[in-house]
C-alpha cells in the first residue's frame, strides 16, 4: 500500500510517499480502507521528534482518518461497509489501509463526505472539550478564538454557537483569513497583523485588536478566549477577559510558550486553564464516546456544519503538513488517498 512516511526527524519536508506492507489486524482492531486523513499540528511536531509521544522510526504520519470498514470484530458497533471516522493513535493514518481500536471508530453521518469527515475528530472534539469541559461555556457567553482561520479556529467558529455561545469573535492576521472566519460562522472579526520582529509592538498598534474586542463587547470583555497560538498576544488575551473569564491554552503554533503574571489573574478574577484533549481522552476511559454521543447528532442535524477542508493528494502530503508549520493553512487540511 502507499503511505506517507517519516524515516528521519527533519520536519515536514522529510515526509516521503512509499510502498509498505498493509498493517496487520489485532484483537479489537477495525481494519479500514482509508479515503482521507486529517492533518493536525502534532503531526508537525512529530516530524521533528518534538511531540510528547514519539513513535519509533519509520512511522506513517497522521492520527485521524475517514474511510470504509473492511473488517471488524464480531462484537464491534461497526461492520464491513460502514462509513466511519477513526483515531489511529501515534501516526498510522496517511496510508491506504489503517487499523484503529474499535472504541475509537465512529459511524459517519450520511450527510458528511469522507473528505470532510477526516477533519472532524481531532479538531471538533478538541474544541468540544475546551468549551464544554475546561471552559464551562454557559448559554449566551462570548467566545474569542485566536488563529481563527486555522483548523482549531474554524472548528471553534463552526461549533461554538451550537454549543451555546451568543457571540463568537475571530482574531485573524489578514483580510483573506477574515473571509475564511466569516464563512465559518464568526459573528465578529478582528484583525491582528503579524508582528514583524521578535519584539512585541507597543502603544496603539499593540492595543488594536484588544481595543476592538472591548468595543465589540461594550467594554465588558469576553467570557472565554480559546488560544491555540500562544506567543506575544497572551497578556492581551488576559486583558480581554471580563470578570470570571477563562483563557484556554490549547497550543503554541506561534512557537513561543508565553508566561503569565498571576497578579493579573487575581486582580480580574480570571483563569488560565490548560486544555489538552488528548491527555484527557487517554486518562478518562469512555470520555471520547461521551463526546461523540453529543457531537454526532448535532452534525447529523446540520446544527454543526462539517468542515470544508483544504484537500491535498497523498503525493503532496509533505506540503500539506508544512502548511501548518508555516501557518499558511486556512481551515482544516486533509490528505486524500482514494
Amino acid at each position: 500500500m502507499r503511505a506517507a512516511q517519516v524515516s528521519k526527524l527533519e520536519g515536514p519536508e522529510a515526509i516521503e510517499v512509499v510502498d509498505i506492507p498493509e498493517p496487520a489486524g489485532y484483537p479489537g482492531g477495525v481494519v479500514i480502507d482509508v479515503h482521507a486523513a486529517g492533518v493536525a499540528f502534532p503531526d508537525v511536531l512529530m516530524t521533528r521528534g518534538l511531540y510528547q509521544m514519539k513513535p519509533e522510526l519509520p512511522f506513517v504520519v497522521g492520527g485521524e482518518i475517514a474511510g470504509v470498514v473492511r473488517e471488524a470484530p464480531a462484537d464491534a458497533h461497526v461492520k464491513a461497509g460502514d462509513r466511519v471516522v477513526a483515531l489511529t493513535l501515534l501516526g498510522n493514518a496517511m496510508a491506504e489501509v489503517a487499523v484503529a481500536p474499535a472504541q475509537m471508530v465512529f459511524k459517519l453521518p450520511d450527510n458528511i463526505s469522507l473528505e470532510a469527515g477526516a477533519g472532524i475528530l481531532f479538531n471538533d472534539l478538541t474544541v468540544h472539550f475546551c468549551l464544554r469541559n475546561r471552559g464551562r461555556l454557559a448559554p449566551g457567553e462570548t467566545v474569542l478564538v485566536h488563529g481563527a482561520a486555522g483548523g482549531i479556529g474554524t472548528s471553534t467558529l463552526r461549533m461554538a454557537q451550537a454549543l451555546g455561545a451568543g457571540k463568537v469573535i475571530a482574531v485573524v492576521s489578514t483580510e483573506a483569513k477574515a473571509e475564511v472566519a466569516r464563512a465559518n460562522g464568526a459573528t465578529d472579526v478582528v484583525l491582528c497583523p503579524p508582528t514583524p520582529s521578535a519584539t512585541p509592538p507597543a502603544g496603539p498598534q499593540a492595543e488594536g485588536w484588544l481595543a476592538a474586542v472591548k468595543e465589540i463587547t461594550g467594554g465588558r470583555g469576553v467570557d472565554i478566549v480559546l488560544d491555540p497560538v500562544g506567543g506575544d498576544r497572551f497578556t492581551d488575551s488576559i486583558r480581554s477577559l471580563g470578570s470570571a473569564g477563562r483563557l484556554l491554552v490549547v497550543g503554541f503554533t506561534a512557537g513561543e510558550i508565553p508566561t503569565v503574571k498571576v497578579n493579573r489573574l487575581l486582580l480580574k478574577n480570571v483563569e488560565v486553564t490548560g486544555a489538552a484533549w488528548g491527555e484527557w481522552v487517554m486518562t478518562h476511559p469512555g470520555y471520547l464516546q461521551e463526546q461523540w454521543a453529543e457531537v454526532e447528532p448535532l452534525l447529523a442535524a446540520g446544527k454543526i456544519t462539517p468542515p470544508q477542508p483544504v484537500l491535498y493528494p497523498l503525493e503532496r502530503a509533505a506540503e500539506a503538513v508544512a502548511s501548518l508549520d508555516n501557518r499558511t493553512a486556512t481551515g482544516k487540511v486533509v490528505v486524500t488517498l482514494r
